[in-house]
Order: C-alpha cells, then structure tokens, then sequence
C-alpha cells in the first residue's frame, strides 16, 4: 500500500532516531504535471510526469546534513537516514543550526481560507491541447503574425513536513498556465513577443483567445525596432517588468546577504528605501495565490508584515538561522526543499500602488523610455550598481513614438528605489504586485 506523504514524513524521522540523530526534520513531496506545446501548427510536445521525492535532515548538536531520494520504501527511508547521520558526523560545527522551539511552532492554520488547490479533477490533454490551439489561431489572425508557439499546462503538488520538535503539518496546490509566443517578419527583421497566464484555479484563467490576440499585438508593436538614444533619461518600467526592482531589494534584504556582509543594504535597517508614502507588504495568507503558505519551511506560523513602512526599512528576511546569526527572531520566512537546509525567502509581496495610470506617468515623462522587457542583468551585490539589456518603446511629448531595443539601463540600486514613482495598474492575481514605475535620471546606452 502507498503510504501517504504524512507517514512517509514521519518514518524518515523515525528512522534517524534509530540512527543516533538529536533531531531530524523531514519534507515528503508529490507532484503530477501535464502539458502541451504547439509549434508550427503541429503538436511539439505532450507530457505527463508524476512522482514522491523525500528529504530528511538530521542534526547531532550542531552539525547537519541533508540527503533526499525519490524512492520511498523502507529499506531507503532507512539507508537514508543512516547516510544522513554519517554525513552529519563528519559536517563542521554551526551554532546557528537547530530546529525550532516547540513553542515557535505554528497550529491552528486553515487551508480553506486559503484556498490553493483547484478541486477540479486534473484536465485532459485534449483539453489542453484545444485551449493551446486555440491561442494559437487567435494569434495567427492578426495581419503580419507569421508563426506562434502556444503552451498549456497543469500541475498539482502536495507537501507533508514533520520534526521531532512536535511539528507536523502539510498542503497542496494546483496551478494552470497558459501562454503564447508570437512572431512577426523574417531573418534580422524578426520580432517576437508574448502574453501568458497562470491561476490556482483554471476557471480564472483568461479566455485562450484573449492571450493569442495580446501576445499578436505585442509582437507587431515590436516591428521596425530600433536602438535608442544614449544619454540621461527617465524610465517607465511597464507592470511587466517593474517587479524586478522590488526583487532586487528582496535580494539585498534577504537574511542570507546580510549575514555575509555581502549587501548594499546592510546599513539601511530602519532607515528610508523608498519614497516616503510607499510600502512594501507581504502577506502570505492571500487566498488563491501561487506562493501563499500556512508555515514556512521549519514550521513557523506566516503573517503579514510591512517590510517597508511608509518608505522606511523595517527588517530582513529571516529563517532560524540567519536570524540566530544577527541576533534577531525568525521573521517566519523559511523556504527549503527535499535536498537543502531551510533558506530565507519572501512569499507574496506589494508595493503601494499610486493614483496615476502609466499613461499619465508616460505623459509626466515627456521624453524617455517604457520598457517592456528586459535581457540579462549585472546587479554588484556590495554597491547596487546595476545594468540591464532592455527594449521596450521611446517616448516623445508622452506618447509612444517608435519600438526600441538592444540598450542598457544603469543607475545604482539603493538611488534608484529612492525615486521610484508607482502607477496604479498592478494585476491583482500576481503574487508580486508591482505596478508600472517611473524613474527618472536613468543611464541608457543605445545608437
């Protein structure tokens, strides 16, 4: 008989006690995955994967080791944990390792509030196929679209995790996609772009003819692209894009970064890093988002919090030990998989939107750049300087004036989040919610 990701969890502890572990964690993980790629008109790919992987970390005071497999009968479960303790005899020393306090423990989460998995069955690849297909044509009608690619996809996970310290707890969730990519012209002439979307539930999906028809359209307004000018210009970063500003400063806030020294953030706590009036909220108890969660990833209860209030830097981005490392709490952002030790990470996050649409940011700009997509990037960790490829439109007197690409964008990090202006137009399904942002004094090279 299968045993369920619960049982599986709580052997793999089981098991390292019998080992000689102190204490042990374990994550036991399912997933079922289908999707669809169309190419050409022709069906490029059909797949169906599905599978249980284990992870078990054991700790003899404060040395640890993590070791992981997919296959979960007994005589592994029991290999596992005997290499796991091995491995741990001969692992360095860390005073920040250890699991959590009974009493930091989360209980008493409701899943139904959040509401992460769709309780329709999983659909057809007939299904998918058509939803792919159907993209496709939508595209396909628009004038001067010569080839599209249209992708569709299901995939359904549950997770079990277990310690010795009492905690025991798990979910799942489901997610669907789907997306196309549309082509215009030939040869150095070709352009490409494309519009896609994912949801908990597919229901919530978008009509498959509205994002063939999107991903068309953006395409075509790439036609004729060319590099823009060099010099000092503002930036509209469209709502596509505009969530990597907010990525890098959760990269440089990160608990990780910090404990190192290695971040150009490391001497902002509590002080302004952003424009007063804008915060940065996270909230990981959102229904019917992707990245929601009821504990984090050593079983600590989640909840929201301003990271950044009214502008000004509140805290890092802890787990157990990175915050043992600063002397300072477990913020409850904890991510780990089957194979790694806990790391930190943030869940769903917001930025204050603004009043204005990125029309009146365009027209409050007057000359400059709208990105819409961006290639590569150069970000020094120490100092925040920043570089990106990008390509997106040029602006004259507020009004998009002709596409543009292969330029870069420059600036330094913590100058660039200080001058950050929001637009209003942040899509609320995302789990990052950033709207389009106006910055202005912004390095481009171009022609």
């Amino acid at each position: 008989m299968n045993q369920s990701l619960a049982d599986l969890s709580h052997a793999l502890l089981e098991a390292a006690r019998k080992a000689g572990a102190d204490s042990a964690d374990a994550l036991a993980v399912s997933g079922t995955a289908v999707s669809i790629e169309i190419r050409k008109g022709a069906l490029e790919t059909a797949e169906r994967s599905e599978g249980v992987e284990i992870g078990l970390r054991v700790l003899l005071g404060r040395r640890q080791a993590c070791v992981s497999a997919s296959d979960t009968s007994q005589a592994t479960i029991q290999a596992l944990a005997e290499r796991a303790v091995s491995m741990a005899r001969e692992a360095p020393e860390d005073a920040t390792v250890g699991l959590a306090e009974p009493s930091q423990l989360a209980s008493g989460w409701d899943l139904g509030m959040l509401d992460l998995a769709d309780p329709a069955g999983e659909p057809a690849a007939a299904t998918l196929e058509t939803l792919a297909r159907t993209a496709e044509a939508a595209a396909l009608e628009a004038h001067g679209i010569t080839q599209v690619e249209a992708a569709a996809s299901h995939s359904r996970r549950a997770l079990h995790m277990a310690a010795t310290n009492g905690f025991s707890g798990g979910y799942g969730r489901t997610s669907t996609s789907l997306s196309a990519v549309a082509f215009t012209g030939s040869g150095t002439g070709m352009q490409r772009d494309h519009a896609g979307e994912g949801r908990i539930y597919a229901a919530d999906l978008p009509s498959a003819e509205e994002i063939g028809r999107l991903a068309a359209e953006r395409a075509l307004a790439r036609v004729g692209s060319v590099k823009p000018r060099t010099g000092t210009f503002p930036v509209v970063y469209d709502e596509r894009v505009a969530a990597s500003l907010v990525s890098h400063l959760l990269s440089a806030i990160n608990g990780t970064a910090i404990a190192r020294g290695s971040s150009w953030a490391r001497e902002l706590l509590g002080k302004q890093v952003l424009p007063t009036g804008l915060s940065l909220i996270e909230d990981p108890h959102r229904p019917r988002i992707g990245a929601s969660r009821p504990f984090d990833g050593e079983g600590l209860p989640t909840r929201r919090r301003e990271i950044v209030a009214d502008g000004v830097l509140t805290g890092w981005v802890l787990d157990l030990a990175t915050g043992r490392r600063l002397g300072m709490a477990s913020t409850g952002n904890a991510s780990r998989g089957v194979s790694a030790p806990p790391s930190p990470s943030t869940t769903n996050i917001d930025l204050t939107q603004g009043v204005a649409s990125r029309e009146d940011l365009l027209k409050q700009m007057g000359t400059g750049l709208l990105v819409t997509s961006m290639i590569g990037a150069t970000i020094n960790p120490t100092t925040g300087d920043y570089s990106r490829g990008a390509a997106g439109f040029w602006v004259e007197n507020g009004e998009l004036a002709y596409p543009v690409h292969e330029c870069t964008i420059a600036g330094n990090l913590r100058d660039m989040l200080l001058r950050i202006v929001p637009a209003n137009d942040a899509r609320a399904h995302l789990s990052t919610r950033v709207p389009s942002c106006l910055i202005d004094g912004m390095t481009l090279a171009g022609a």
